[in-house]
């Protein structure tokens, strides 16, 4: 009985097929979130993988209709086995973005996983099921090596959090002691590298908006009205040049964070952000000036226009169109004053002579609002987590203070008071939200070993406050 003997049966698992074929089984359940359609496959997933799965392991299962009409529900598995152990609260999504079936020109379509090399194609398949997976069967290679974990272990899987994670908020309002933990251990999102092993922190908050321009009924022939008639896509886009400057820089100070700290500057160090082979290259000169590569996005704030639209781009005609519209992102860090980002916006339009700019709600499926979160790198926690990782890799993880991308984690850290560590199991360039999302077998594998010695240290009793549990 060992810590190698964990990993070495969950790579036995991995290596001999059984991750892609539990994968497989996944992926073809099409648990799009963002469709109504999409509603039973949602408790699909839950009633015929999850929940068998952590039957087997010895886990109760509670699973949670969701408050909010139309939305997916939530399961948590929980295995108690002392109070002297600590209790990790564990996380992954069981839905997915919306499949795109006619878009796909690798692998064999979102439903059905297909390898490629290193790449196993599917929805799903970078996120989050396969983290998801990874960690699962990481938890049994524990289990059957050891007899028992050595610790409490709750896992949560919600079925909305492609749709902003509607509802969860609820139902753990509405069940606080049964989500009770002493740490959030969980996966999504990618790693800095895909060969650098990684620890987020946090996550970035997430806030979209449109801006819309709507001068009149009907377009005007640009012969007859050219010059007349102000044209909306023209003012919008003047507008947005108020909001950013013309190489990526934020020109509403209040939507500036507070000064990069010292001990987020000194994790960010030796943090080198890369895609892989098939990763977009830098734009060096974009952003705020200043920041490397690694501060702008982990521990900076950034403004992007998603779509923008005025009159008919596939059909084109010669008139001077009537309306135009921007859909916007901010994503910011822990410490900006999220709560007055919309209302400073609105001030710097009329103060720039923009009255005319509407601001507005995207629609609910586009909604994506999140509050930004962080656990200081140097908690107790945070720490330990990066040692267990360290001794498995035989060398320093990366570890970001907020994952450039936004997630629900502030009901683990408001909400629940955990400080909370995330370990990605995917890599930037994975397509995720985009045909051909994949993930990397080479990536995957190495994590499987990651976090069943991660799961084994748990259960070795030197954890943060075990003298106290124990007392």
């Amino acid at each position: 009985m060992s810590r190698q003997t964990a990993i070495d049966t969950a790579l036995d698992y991995f290596d001999t097929g059984g991750f892609e074929a539990e994968l497989a089984r996944r992926v073809a359940v099409r648990s799009e979130s963002q469709k109504p359609e999409g509603l039973p496959e949602l408790h699909r997933y839950l009633d015929e993988e999850m929940i068998p799965a952590f039957e087997e392991m010895g886990f109760a299962c509670r699973k949670y209709e969701n408050p909010q009409a139309g939305c997916g529900p939530a399961l948590l598995a929980t295995r108690f086995e002392s109070s002297e152990y600590p209790t990790v609260l564990g996380y992954g999504h069981g839905d997915v973005i919306r499949g795109l079936e006619d878009q796909w020109t690798k692998g064999a379509g979102p439903w059905v996983t297909q390898r490629d090399g290193d790449r196993l194609y599917g929805r799903g398949t970078a996120d989050n099921k396969a983290q998801h997976t990874i960690n699962m069967a990481a938890h049994r290679a524990v289990l059957e090596t050891r007899g028992r974990l050595g610790f409490n272990a709750k896992f949560l899987v919600e079925t909305g959090e492609e749709a902003g994670s509607r509802g969860l908020r609820e139902i753990i309002e509405s069940h606080i002691d049964d989500f009770a933990a002493d740490v959030f251990i969980a996966s999504d999102g990618p790693r800095a590298a895909p060969d650098r092993p990684t620890i987020f922190l946090g996550a970035r908050g997430a806030l979209n908006f449109d801006l819309v321009v709507d001068l009149r009924e009907g377009g005007h022939h640009s012969g007859n009205w050219g010059g007349l008639l102000a044209n909306p896509g023209v003012v919008l886009a003047h507008a947005l040049a108020t909001i950013i400057g013309r190489k990526g820089e934020i020109r509403i100070k209040e939507w500036l964070p507070p000064a990069i700290t010292k001990s987020v500057r000194d994790a960010l160090k030796d943090v080198t952000i890369a895609g892989g082979a098939a990763g977009p290259e830098i734009d060096l000169a974009w952003g705020e000036p200043g920041l490397s590569p690694a501060e702008q996005v982990y521990a900076w704030n950034s403004f992007d226009v998603l779509a923008f639209t005025t009159g008919n781009p596939q059909r084109p005609v010669n008139a001077i169109p009537p309306r135009a519209r921007a859909h916007c992102q901010i994503r910011y860090v822990a410490g900006t004053d999220h709560a007055n980002l919309l209302s400073s916006l609105r001030r710097h339009l009329d103060k720039e002579g923009f009255p005319e700019v509407v601001v507005e709600p995207p629609p609910p499926a586009n909604a994506g609002d999140f509050i930004a979160t962080r656990t200081d790198p140097e908690h107790p926690w945070a720490c330990w987590v990066r040692d267990s990782m360290a001794r498995s890799i035989g060398g320093a993880p990366a570890v970001i203070p907020s994952l450039g991308g936004s997630i629900c984690n502030d009901l683990f850290t408001d909400l629940l008071g955990l400080p909370a560590i995330w370990v990605p199991h995917s890599y930037a360039a994975c397509s995720q939200h985009a045909p051909n999302e994949h993930i990397l077998m080479s990536v995957s594998r190495s994590a499987i070993e990651i976090m069943s010695g991660l799961y084994w240290d748990l259960g070795d009793g030197d954890t943060p406050g075990a003298a106290a549990r124990q007392a």
